[in-house]
């Protein structure tokens, strides 16, 4: 992936909304997960903190990659320039659940 390009991703990790940008995305080694790379995060001189965004950068500095499950990642986009990172908490109101599988397996009787 060019590292011009600029990716804002969505994830839940405990019961919150995670939007992140990076310049790389992509798809693990490890079945089931994606790796992201390179955080962005705004400029530290500005008079306007957004603690939202200095929480994220807290959690992710130091950190040269991470993996996120799959099931996890909510959305990810390709944008022009950055935006603000942001942390929601998740109410338990705001949930809905995967739809339940179409087909199920019925119970085989006992040989």
């Amino acid at each position: 992936m060019s590292k011009d390009h600029l990716y804002r991703v969505k994830f839940v990790n405990q019961n919150q909304l995670m939007e992140v940008y990076v310049r790389e995305v992509f798809q693990a080694d490890l079945y089931g997960f994606v790796v992201l790379r390179d955080f962005v995060f705004g400029e530290t001189t500005s008079v306007v903190v957004d603690p939202a965004e200095e929480k994220l950068k807290g959690e992710f500095q130091g950190v040269e990659q991470t993996w996120v499950p799959m099931h996890a990642i909510l959305r990810i986009d390709r944008v022009e320039k950055r935006g603000t990172a942001s942390l929601t908490e998740i109410s338990k109101d705001n949930i809905t659940a995967f739809p339940s599988p179409i087909y199920t397996p019925k119970n085989l009787p006992d040989s």
